[in-house]
């Protein structure tokens, strides 16, 4: 019964808590119709999710803790490379990362968090589906920035989605 009143809490939950800050009231009756569009929309919208993956809760904070953290940091980085570096001395690169990510969910967060971090942005998967192509505004050692990705995080979203 539960389940199939709340097929997607976690999605219920964000909706709700989405609506009360987009109309930035919290009242009875904003907290009501978000509830109404937390419960409804993911029981309209299940049918298109038969295969969700499995996601682990703890593991999937800390990567958006680590995540945030680095958005943060990473626009300071940009900063000063913008402010303070010249031209000659950038070092842009195409960085080919091999994935061993395997769930189109899992790759497509990959993706994302790597375009979130200012100063990349993942610009196509190969055709064969095992490379992710990026393209980053400063990568002196194209290797390190590679391996760097890979354990900060696609080694922490293969903990989520297994």
């Amino acid at each position: 019964m539960m389940k199939r009143l709340l097929p997607h809490p976690g999605l219920s939950l964000l909706l709700v808590s989405m609506w009360v800050v987009m109309v930035s009231d919290f009242t009875f009756g904003t907290l009501f119709l978000g509830l109404v569009f937390g419960v409804l929309v993911p029981i309209f919208t299940a049918p298109w999710w038969p295969d969700r993956p499995p996601a682990r809760f703890v593991p999937a904070m800390t990567f958006l803790a680590i995540v945030l953290w680095d958005i943060v940091i990473a626009n300071f980085e940009v900063a000063a490379i913008i402010l303070f570096k010249s031209n000659r001395s950038l070092r842009p690169a195409w960085l080919i990362v091999p994935l061993d990510l395997t769930s189109p969910e899992a790759i497509t967060v990959f993706a994302c968090t790597i375009s979130l971090t200012p100063g990349t942005v993942s610009s196509d998967i190969s055709a064969c589906g095992n490379y992710l192509l990026v393209h980053s505004l400063h990568a002196p050692d194209p290797a390190a920035a590679v391996t760097s990705v890979k354990t900060r995080y696609e080694a922490r979203l293969k903990e989520v989605f297994r």
